[in-house]
């Protein structure tokens, strides 16, 4: 048997054991009634309401935030790995970030930024210092690659952002789409109108082509859309009990979270608030019972007017859970316990 052969069957067999130790100590855990974490890779390009999902998810006891990836999206790649770094730093938790897509798979780098809904920086512009903590060397697709091969069947992947990085995992490694146990993504607009077009939701309509790929994948996906996160409002007045606690990342959530409510008040007037879209993704990923889901196939329309349009199908063998509905006071209750 030659060297490269052995070790080979070295490295299946310590990858073996190490399975296998893993699944004895979950059982152990079990049985002792030790909760067990539920790990996550957090896929966002951090805006106002990326930075709202962030702290709620490193406030949640049930999630191990293994790390962040970062794409573009509401604002170019390099601001939201900056951004997630400052979040992490006002928040005092040291978390991983690694650094993702600049640009769509086939269409470029995206010319135009939400810099009216999210402001000159991303973050309201509230952004006042550079964040003395760095970005992991690597890339955002082979983290997810090599985490998922770590801790196959466990790991759930949020996804809050464009689904760039998430296509090019699956590109570079086909195998893992059988290994991830669920990834619940804040995107796309089934039964109701978009939010840039008539037709198209902002994360699908920054990467269209992406978003068809990873929907059609096959992998086991959670589709949180505007279906549901238009029916979650924080109203104004709740800035002020965050500020009320004195801590300097609730003034700092507060101050962007006020920028954005004034977008909100902009384009619908005398609302009085936000709608949570990324926070309500976490929620769905800690406890599922906060939406009602269909089943159903979901395309992504590619061209023409109503490119970034999710279509919704009832044919063939549905794959992907469609929320459909919210127990929206339920979950506002929840993300206001935790997101400070």
């Amino acid at each position: 048997m030659n060297v490269k052969i052995q070790l080979e069957n070295s490295v299946s067999l310590y990858k073996r054991r190490e399975k296998r130790s893993n699944e004895l100590i979950k059982q152990k855990m079990i049985l002792e009634g030790v909760e067990i974490l539920k790990p996550i890779i957090f896929d966002v390009d951090t805006g106002i309401d990326d930075a709202m999902a962030m702290a709620y998810a490193l406030n949640s006891p049930e999630l191990e935030v293994l790390g962040f990836t970062t794409c573009f999206g509401n604002v170019p790649v390099v601001d939201s790995t900056r951004n997630t770094l400052a979040v992490l730093e006002k928040l005092n938790r040291r978390i991983p970030v690694y650094e993702g897509a600049d640009q769509s798979l086939v269409r470029g780098k995206k010319k135009r930024y939400p810099k009216h809904v999210h402001g000159e920086d991303g973050l309201g512009n509230t952004l006042r210092f550079e964040p003395t903590i760095k970005a992991s060397q690597g890339n955002a697709a082979d983290f997810i690659i090599d985490q998922v091969q770590r801790r196959p069947h466990e790991i759930t992947i949020i996804a809050v952002g464009p689904l760039t990085n998430i296509a090019l995992a699956i590109n570079k490694a086909p195998m893992i789409m059988s290994l991830v146990k669920e990834v619940v993504i804040m995107g796309g607009a089934v039964n109701v109108p978009g939010n840039v077009t008539p037709y198209a939701e902002a994360n699908i309509i920054s990467d269209p082509e992406a978003a068809h790929q990873v929907l059609t994948s096959g992998l086991p996906i959670t589709l949180v859309g505007l279906d549901v996160t238009l029916q979650t409002y924080l109203l104004k007045s709740k800035l002020d009990d965050w500020r009320a606690t004195g801590k300097e990342s609730a003034e700092f959530l507060a101050e962007m979270t006020d920028y954005y409510m004034k977008a909100y008040e902009n384009s619908h007037p005398g609302l009085g608030g936000c709608a949570l879209h990324d926070p309500l993704a976490v929620g769905v990923a800690i406890d599922s019972s906060f939406v009602r889901t269909e089943w159903m196939n979901v395309k992504v329309v590619t061209e023409g007017e109503e490119a970034g349009r999710t279509i919704g199908q009832q044919d063939g063998e549905p794959r992907i859970r469609v929320c459909t509905n919210v127990e929206s006071e339920l979950f506002l209750k929840h993300f206001l316990e935790r997101v400070i």
